[in-house]
């Protein structure tokens, strides 16, 4: 529960931080100087919404690797490290894409993530506990899951969701502010005017931003299966049935940080309802495997 409201309060206070610099800097003004200019608000709301996503994608590689320590591996010094680069270069290869960097980084726990801007210049990790701790066949079959993150497009396809979800949080709050500010035009003022203005706004991105939060752990979890669906057909149903049943057993499962927690092959064990995860339950996912559930 703590990651979901740490996740939903840094998107509403971004909001916040945005609405209040358009104060600041007199875009409030520019765009209710004659009632609300919807074209102008448009377009800052798409530029602000879209920017910072899109910074944030740029930068997801750089990011990655210092907040979870990963060493890239630039030439192989061991087995497990040549078997590693070996098997990510097979998958992109029969993939599609270019040759992503492969690294790893230290956790006990199983765990893997791919994140990048460029599906032909992606970073690919794994978790040394998913080396120690998993057969090389589900290991293998984790790594098709990853790769089928990349090969989808899924970490741009998430970035650009939430740049637009931003972009239409912002645009609908601020005219919900302003239809606020005009109900107390003839009774406090300007002053009057101004407060309602910002209470609005601000209740509105609060509950619009909920309500986006739940778009993009919706749509996180429906890109798990076809990734799954993905690291099936890169291996087999079986071994990508056996990393998942591996997953289950692992003694201390544990989260990625910030935003690669959309991209990991695992996830902590939560009593949070399935509306509020990222990853769908671990059942669900075998379930789905077994059913051949693959339609795109």
């Amino acid at each position: 529960m703590q990651r979901v409201l740490l996740f939903l309060g840094t998107n509403i206070a971004v909001l916040a931080v945005i609405s209040v610099l358009m104060k600041v800097f007199g875009l409030d003004n520019y765009m209710d100087a004659n009632g609300i200019n919807y074209k102008s608000l448009a377009i800052i709301s798409f530029l602000w919404g879209s920017v910072g996503a899109l910074i944030s994608l740029a930068m997801s590689k750089s990011a990655a690797k210092r907040s979870m320590g990963v060493k890239t591996i630039e030439s192989p010094s061991n087995d497990d490290e040549m078997w590693l680069v070996d098997t990510v270069r097979r998958q992109a290869e029969r993939a599609g894409i270019g040759m992503p960097e492969v690294g790893i980084f230290n956790s006990d726990a199983p765990n893997a993530f791919a994140t990048g801007m460029n599906k032909n210049k992606a970073l690919v990790a794994v978790s040394t506990g998913l080396l120690h701790n998993m057969k090389r066949n589900e290991v293998e079959a984790v790594l098709g899951h990853e790769i089928s993150h990349v090969s989808n497009g899924d970490m741009v396809t998430m970035t650009l969701l939430q740049g637009i979800l931003n972009a239409f949080v912002m645009f609908i709050s601020r005219i919900i502010g302003f239809v606020m500010s005009s109900s107390s035009r003839g009774n406090r003022g300007g002053m009057g005017m101004r407060a309602g203005n910002f209470i609005g706004t601000m209740i509105a991105q609060v509950i619009l931003g909920f309500l986006a939060a739940l778009i993009i752990k919706w749509f996180s979890r429906y890109r798990e299966f076809h990734a799954d669906a993905g690291g099936g057909r890169l291996t087999s149903n079986q071994d990508m049935i056996a990393a998942l049943r591996a997953l289950q057993h692992a003694s201390n499962p544990q989260s990625l940080k910030g935003p690669l927690v959309g991209f990991g092959i695992n996830g902590v064990k939560s009593t949070v309802a399935k509306l509020f995860s990222t990853h769908p339950p671990l059942e669900d996912r075998i379930a789905a495997l077994e059913r051949n559930n693959y339609a795109r």
